[in-house]
């Protein structure tokens, strides 16, 4: 029993998850789990193995193989498999993508399938064919042929504009341009005819069209900068380098051209961080991993060209993998049609079997006994009966509502420009309007009970300010005059003219520190601005005389340029030294060493010689490792953790800045040691970070700086309003635990009076609770109900933060490691198959149970941040709140990342933000920011959802009113499927007579409009309706129609004849006074003695329009010593360039332009792609 128990629990007692790093990737395998070896080979052992050696290991795995440029040797039949019957494609997909659903052939029969797959369509298709039986029928078949083609003309056309435009896109991004080895030679080739083996050549800030192996690049040893916001939400540049062998022969064209080298690699997969493979090339072997790919979706930055080979093409692309598939949405609403319209065919044939029924007693009773009524047919009473039934079933074929479903497309169509043409959801600054890329959601939108949002880029700006500082104990930021006084008048920005590097975009308020740090009189601000200079690994390129920064992370960045704007000026740097601008003067130090950031570090150091030869560290961090590290007698630490508190309480990122000087003989000694680290073979990192502990102490504190994150315009604001409206908001993102939770106090998800609890927190509970429900399984009906208990008592204002990695540890996605152990296999006995079969069982309910668990135990929490996941735990969240709460769910998001989520979602909205626009491609909604989704949920979707259904209860109120008639006029006539009205009457009812006003119900509706005041719309929709109806009436009843179609319209005069009679007119208004009376009294009376929620705010709108307008954000509680909100979130995501730095291998040496490099033959190259 014991061991059983072991295997269904999955905490491992060993290992607890990190929430420093996202989790292994979705793909992996249980065997590259557990082959995690402590030491990895040298690179040069790797290069000199001999390719039989390399080849025999990777047959096993990396069955995907590339021959460059040899488009031939994909073709060949072992590359091939079969997709029906004996025909077979090629395993490599092509570069296109296709979202598309029909082309030229395939619209016609594919959306007739589509159409005829609705009951109700299907059911008219019949009735038509029953309607050309004359023994059953007693309606010309137009009556349902001309209501038929309507409404499938219509819907085609509709389904046809929507896949033009998925064409249109389509096309945008095939039709892209990128340069290809043709022949010799670099031609201009669009992205869909990109293949598999080609070369392509990549220009500065292009995208990358496929996954491709870097060959080299116009960087020193082929380095090429990557922007991967698509990928991972992240703006920080990284890096990729090719391979020392491509780099060094892979330089010109005609090289690239003879380019013959083979890769063999993993398949296709959705792992965005790992890659594995080998180069074949020269017979030698050449490892390859994920530091030498380039992913579709990247941007090239900083790198004027590069070149690669395409690995995956199109849909076999890792950015694809990770997109999830399209899946078809519905709502509600067309749920509650289809149960509606099923109900009602019910109805209908019982109806009819009663009618039936009926005749055949009246056959038996009377028919038989009236000569007159003799029709020359000698049928029996149950048979005449059985006629009738279908009879009927023709005749009351308006209860099932043929134009409800292309009336619903009409509302919906319209409710969709709406959303469209709505100027207060358009984004000015990018000229970008709200788009609804889907016309079947509309009303889903007033039913959203969850959203789920992403950070970076959704939330907020992804831009880095510097806003504030406390330099010396004393805080600058506010808005100050020069004598240090607190501005009373309107904010007057600083004035940087003075400073010629200045970028102009930078804002700041406070003129005491500026002329403080023109007079030169304090030293401790002038050392200050110098750590910002020289403290980082930010590498600097300088294009067209204007000096450009590209950081590791936002932060480091922003803090750079504040410096710059301040006077000290990052001007460059070399391997050993880094030059600075000091007010005009510039000056070079030697850099000795860089201690770069890591996770566990949480600060960076820099150690410089000055030209005196003084030797100094510089060091910034978080408070909680700086304070720790200060020299024994800081007399400015308490002001400056008091400034630290406040900075905090704006949510701000702070960071604490120091230094100290270091003898020359303590360096010498120290650096020895730090050498020997440098080279060490074994546990490489953590010989670093103990040698970084003995030279990182006795620190003499600076400051500390204050970064904001810039949330986008209105999101607190937009955050209050969902939260009144009872729609809850989760936060999903790849971002670290400290920047999630911080931007979660910005945008006030979180408060100072929220109880925040973490992974480590709630796995406890869990455990406790899914142990609990083991035990009491099969137990008394008391303690089922005592499994169902709240897990938090008392105050409900809590919030949860979870890591992907313990999401996967508690929602039992964690992959084990098998333990491998050399048994003999014998067959399974058929006892021991079904208790291995019992035992998967239990697992799998064990672990549903707990996924329940956490999401009852969520979403108890007033708001949940799940930090540092993957895209598919991001949909894996998503899917386990529609599937366990069945609540109406929402995911917004601007990256490539969140399109599996926007996917899973039953709404899924993008933001054409800085990420692309991938998401945007796979939504339902757009719009430019995330403010805009207040009005998109409380104004358009409250309005959609009820017009959608004031507007089904009416077309069903108007369809059995007409139907009613013929079941009245049936004790008349012997229930013998005679109409009450005529047949061209019968054919325009729903189409033409009564499908204005409810059209128009359920476009237009405003609450309170239909009881308080009638608009122009609505009295068009009703007089225009009757209007109609009577033009008809006159025409179908003229002399005209007469003569051109005798035998069909016979009845010539009638209808002038019957409208002169007075007692016609009285009993119409006196029918319409009678219907109408009661429904106003009830609204009168309703609206007085007890009015509805709607009614009480339509009579206080002022009051509430006041209050919205006097909406202010909630001011944090100043409180001392915050430092939980402190420091950490203000690094970034992964280790900077020391290395790179320190290796010199990015410094830039005199190389040779793209022309040159082309070789003699660019004047030909540029005359072939020109012809």
């Amino acid at each position: 029993m014991s061991l059983e128990r072991d295997s269904e629990t999955t905490f491992d007692e060993d290992s607890q998850p990190n929430d420093e790093v996202v989790p292994y990737s979705d793909d992996d395998t249980e065997d590259e789990l557990d082959s995690q070896q402590p030491a990895i080979e040298a690179e040069q052992n790797q290069i000199n193995r001999s390719t039989k050696e390399s080849q025999e290991p990777l047959k096993k795995d990396c069955s995907w193989q590339v021959k460059a440029n040899d488009r031939h040797f994909h073709e060949q039949p072992q590359f091939k498999r079969k997709i029906f019957l004996c025909f077979k494609k090629s395993k490599y997909a092509g570069n296109a993508i296709k979202t598309y659903k029909y082309n030229l052939v395939t619209f016609l029969p594919l959306n007739l399938f589509e159409q005829f797959k609705r009951a109700a369509n299907s059911y008219f298709l019949v009735l038509l064919i029953l309607q050309a039986i004359p023994q059953i029928s007693t309606l010309s078949w137009y009556t349902t042929l001309v209501p038929l083609l309507l409404v499938l003309g219509i819907t085609a056309v509709k389904d046809l504009v929507d896949d033009i435009v998925r064409h249109r896109m389509d096309n945008e991004v095939n039709n892209r341009a990128c340069e290809v080895i043709r022949e010799g030679r670099f031609k201009s080739t669009k992205w869909k005819d990109i293949k598999v083996g080609d070369i392509i050549r990549l220009k500065k800030n292009s995208f990358v069209p496929a996954d491709i192996l870097l060959l080299s690049s116009s960087e020193p040893n082929s380095l090429c900068y990557v922007e991967t916001a698509e990928l991972d939400g992240e703006t920080n540049l990284k890096f990729k380098m090719a391979l020392e062998i491509t780099d060094r022969y892979l330089q010109e064209e005609n090289a690239m051209a003879d380019f013959n080298g083979l890769i063999e690699c993993e398949e296709p997969n959705n792992r965005l961080d790992k890659f594995t493979g080998t180069l074949f090339w020269r017979n030698r072997s050449y490892a390859l991993d994920a530091d030498k790919i380039l992913l579709r979706g990247c941007k090239i930055r900083n790198t004027d060209f590069c070149h690669g080979v395409v690995i995956f093409a199109g849909a076999d692309t890792k950015i694809m993998k990770n997109s999830g598939k399209t899946k078809f949405k519905r709502t509600k609403i067309d749920s509650l049609m289809n149960y509606m319209v099923y109900t009602i065919f019910v109805v209908l044939i019982l109806l009819s079997a009663g009618l039936a029924i009926g005749h055949t007693y009246w056959e038996q009773q009377i028919g038989n006994s009236s000569w007159y009524l003799y029709d020359a047919q000698d049928y029996s009473p149950p048979y005449r009966g059985f006629l009738n039934f279908w009879g009927y079933i023709i005749v009351l074929n308006t209860m099932v509502p043929i134009s409800l479903y292309v009336s619903v497309e009409v509302i919906r169509l319209g409710q969709s420009y709406f959303i469209n043409w709505d100027l207060q959801m358009y984004y000015p600054e990018k000229d970008t309007a709200a788009k609804a890329r889907t016309t079947t959601l509309n009303e889903q939108l007033g039913q959203i009970h969850y959203i789920f949002s992403d950070k970076t880029g959704t939330l907020t700006q992804n831009i880095m300010t510097f806003k504030k500082c406390c330099i010396n104990g004393q805080r600058y930021g506010d808005c100050r005059d020069a004598a240090g006084q607190l501005a009373s008048h309107r904010e007057q920005q600083v004035d940087f003219s003075w400073n010629m590097y200045a970028d102009g975009k930078f804002l700041f308020y406070d003129h005491y520190l500026i002329e403080q740090i023109k007079s030169r009189k304090e030293p401790e601000i002038q050392e200050f601005f110098l750590l910002l200079a020289i403290c980082h690994t930010v590498m600097v390129d300088v294009s067209n005389g204007q000096i450009n920064y590209q950081a590791a992370s936002p932060d480091e960045g922003a803090l750079v340029t504040a410096a710059r704007n301040f006077g000290y000026v990052f001007l460059s740097r070399t391997q050993n030294t880094i030059t600075i601008s000091e007010m005009g003067t510039e000056r070079t130090y030697d850099v000795l060493a860089i201690l770069d950031f890591n996770s566990d570090r949480k600060r960076m150091s820099v150690i410089v010689r000055e030209s005196n030869g003084r030797i100094r560290l510089y060091c910034k961090g978080a408070d909680t490792v700086i304070f720790e590290r200060l020299q024994p007698r800081n007399l400015k630490r308490e002001a400056t953790e008091e400034a630290l508190d406040v900075f905090a309480s704006e949510t701000l990122r702070t960071l604490c800045l120091c230094y100290r000087d270091i003898s020359h003989d303590e360096f010498e000694a120290w650096n020895k040691k730090f050498m020997e680290a440098s080279v060490a073979t074994s546990n490489r990192d953590e010989a670093l970070d103990k040698v970084y502990e003995e030279i990182e102490k006795d620190l003499i504190l600076l400051g500390a700086t204050a970064i904001e994150d810039k949330l986008q315009d209105g999101v607190p604001e937009t955050i209050s309003k969902l939260s009144k409206a009872d729609i809850k908001i989760w936060v999903l993102t790849g971002d670290k635990k400290e920047t999630a939770e911080n931007i979660g106090f910005s945008c006030e998800l979180l408060t100072d009076e929220t109880t925040i609890c973490y992974g480590e927190d709630i796995s406890g509970l869990l455990q406790t609770r899914l142990e609990n429900q083991r035990n009491r399984a099969g137990s008394t009906t008391h303690s089922s109900l005592r499994m169902n208990e709240p897990f938090f008592q008392g105050s409900r204002n809590r919030a949860l933060i979870i890591t992907g990695s313990w999401l996967n540890e508690i929602l039992l996605e964690k992959k084990k490691k098998k333990k491998k152990k050399l048994k003999l296999k014998f067959p399974k006995t058929q006892e021991e198959k079904q208790k291995q079969n019992e035992k998967k069982r239990r697992a799998e309910a064990y672990k549903e149970q707990q996924q329940k668990n956490f999401v009852d135990l969520a979403c108890e929490c007033k708001a949940v941040i799940c930090c540092r996941v993957t895209p598919k735990q991001k949909a894996m969240v998503v899917d386990l709140v529609k599937k366990y709460k069945k609540a109406i769910t929402l995911a917004i998001g601007d990256g490539a990342n969140d399109v599996n989520m926007i996917k899973t979602a039953h709404i899924g909205v993008g933001i054409s933000g800085q990420e692309g626009m991938q998401a945007v491609m796979s939504s339902d909604y757009s719009f430019g920011q995330f403010r805009y989704l207040q009005r998109l949920l409380l104004v358009h979707g409250r309005w959609s959802y009820i017009r959608m259904c004031k507007f089904l209860r009416y077309f069903f109120y108007k369809n059995f009113a007409f139907t009613l008639v013929h079941i009245w006029y049936s004790f008349f006539n012997g229930f013998s499927a005679q109409t009450a009205y005529e047949d061209w009457f019968i054919t325009l009812y729903n189409v033409l007579y009564s499908s204005l006003p409810v059209l128009l119900v359920g476009l237009f509706d405003q609450i309170g409009l239909d009881t308080s005041y009638w608009t122009f719309v609505n009295a068009f929709s009703v007089f225009g309706s009757i209007a109609i109806y009577f033009g008809v009436t006159f025409d179908l009843h003229s002399a005209g129609i007469h003569v051109l179609f005798p035998s069909t319209f016979q009845f010539t005069g009638t209808a002038p004849n019957a409208l002169r009679q007075l007692y016609l007119w009285l009993t119409m208004a006196l029918t319409i006074a009678v219907c109408l009376l009661p429904v106003v009294a009830q609204r009168f009376l309703s609206m007085t003695i007890c009015p509805s929620e709607s009614d009480r705010i339509q009579k206080n709108r002022k009051k509430y329009l006041a209050e919205e307008e006097q909406w202010q954000r909630r001011q944090s509680a100043f409180r001392r010593g915050v430092s939980a909100r402190r420091s950490a979130y203000a690094f970034s995501h992964q280790r900077g360039y020391a290395d790179l730095i320190a290796s010199g291998r990015s410094i830039r040496k005199k190389r040779a332009p793209l022309d040159a490099v082309l070789g003699s033959t660019t004047g030909g190259t540029a005359a072939a792609e020109t012809s």
